[in-house]
């Protein structure tokens, strides 16, 4: 697949290409003639819903909710745009349902939600629950967006993924281990350094150390998360246990001279000199959109393989390569939920199909190879049968 920028956007095409909305409902249910029509709606309808009354399991065969993911948004963290509201967040989640049927096979409905009180988020889609088989949630707000899932996978007895957190986490593992491949090194000899601590960023932090990183070094707008640290909340707590055992003070400066690997996951600038203190060999991903934390050119300058989040530069980390590949995977084995190991499949899954193509500038697939989401609806489907939540 080929890496080539697209040329330049016009606002006449984006703008023309997003009216009316980028989805529609189709029938897959013939109603040509009277007895089609009877079949599929009045009187024959009735049977299914009685049978589906008697045996409320039946739903997942003679309807389309098993299959369903709601892609779910209060527009708090929309892109790089922020707290744009849930009608102008509409148009992304709507372009995420259709990455869904385009790279999982699966259908999706996109609610965006005009609260932003965990409560009642939680409560709507535990009332909702009939109507759909999993939740993708997207673009919601840290350290709220911790909170929310959490509660919603007690809550539900389907799959629950807070995408912005576990997909960039699966992706950017992922890339490491293509990285790595190339480089010839091994994940248990590295120091990795993620800068930010949002839904990403603690995501990536906590992949990374159950993928037997040798150490992770967290960093938030104030410097390093450290157990000594005052005033960190529960989650970046939880964080400073298991990360930074080199017991690290200071902030981006420190954390950097001498690492591996660079994971950039907020939006800072990170200076030149920054990079170039690393260690030799290094791996810079800057992730940020669409501002990269430092210029994959200069980067380049002192890190051995460099990737972004943005589809015009070599090696993007991009969700598209995690979160249709995942629900398909956990759907197709009837999953109650989505465990750490079904990640942990899913970012070698991507590993391997890269792995026919390595080099610097490919480290993994293109967004667009359809072998991706297959494979990775394999790995996850057979992961989730061996944690015992299928």
């Amino acid at each position: 697949m080929s890496n080539t920028a697209p040329a330049r956007l016009t606002d006449e095409e984006i703008f023309s290409a997003h009216e009316g909305g980028k989805l529609a409902i189709g029938a897959t249910a013939s109603l040509a003639d009277p007895r089609a029509l009877s079949i599929a709606y009045t009187p024959g309808v009735a049977r299914v819903s009685r049978a589906i009354a008697d045996d409320a399991s039946l739903a997942a065969r003679y309807t389309w909710a098993h299959r369903l993911v709601a892609v779910v948004s209060d527009g708090t963290a929309v892109l790089g745009l922020g707290d744009i509201g849930p009608r102008a967040s509409l148009p992304v989640m709507e372009g995420k349902a259709a990455l869904f049927k385009t790279f999982g096979g699966l259908d999706s409905i996109p609610l965006v939600l005009d609260t932003t009180d965990v409560d009642e988020i939680v409560e709507t889609l535990v009332r909702l629950r009939p109507s759909f088989g999993a939740v993708n949630l997207e673009d919601v707000s840290a350290p709220r967006c911790f909170e929310l899932e959490a509660r919603l996978i007690e809550a539900l007895d389907c799959p629950v993924m807070h995408d912005d957190q576990h997909g960039t986490a699966v992706v950017v593992l992922a890339a490491l281990r293509g990285a790595n491949a190339v480089l010839g090194k091994d994940v248990a000899d590295q120091r990795v350094v993620v800068s930010g601590a949002g839904a990403a960023g603690v995501a990536c932090a906590k992949i990374l150390v159950a993928a037997g990183i040798g150490e992770v070094t967290l960093v938030d707008s104030r410097g390093v998360v450290h157990a000594g640290r005052d005033g960190l909340n529960p989650v970046k707590a939880e964080l400073a246990a298991i990360t930074n055992a080199s017991g690290l003070r200071g902030g981006i400066a420190e954390a950097l001279r001498g690492a591996d690997v660079f994971v950039g996951v907020s939006s800072s600038t990170v200076p030149e000199e920054l990079i170039a203190s690393m260690a030799p060999g290094s791996v810079v991903f800057a992730l940020s959109n669409p501002d990269p934390e430092v210029h994959p050119e200069v980067a380049a300058r002192h890190a051995a393989v460099v990737a972004t989040g943005r589809s015009d530069f070599p090696n993007q980390i991009n969700n598209v390569l995690a979160f249709p590949g995942i629900f398909r995977g956990a759907l197709d084995a009837g999953a109650t939920r989505i465990t750490e190991n079904m990640k942990l499949a899913a970012a070698g899954a991507i590993a391997a199909v890269a792995s026919d193509d390595l080099a610097a500038d490919r480290i993994v697939p293109s967004a667009l190879d359809p072998r991706v989401g297959p494979e990775v609806a394999a790995a996850v489907a057979a992961a989730a049968r061996a944690d015992g939540v299928a």
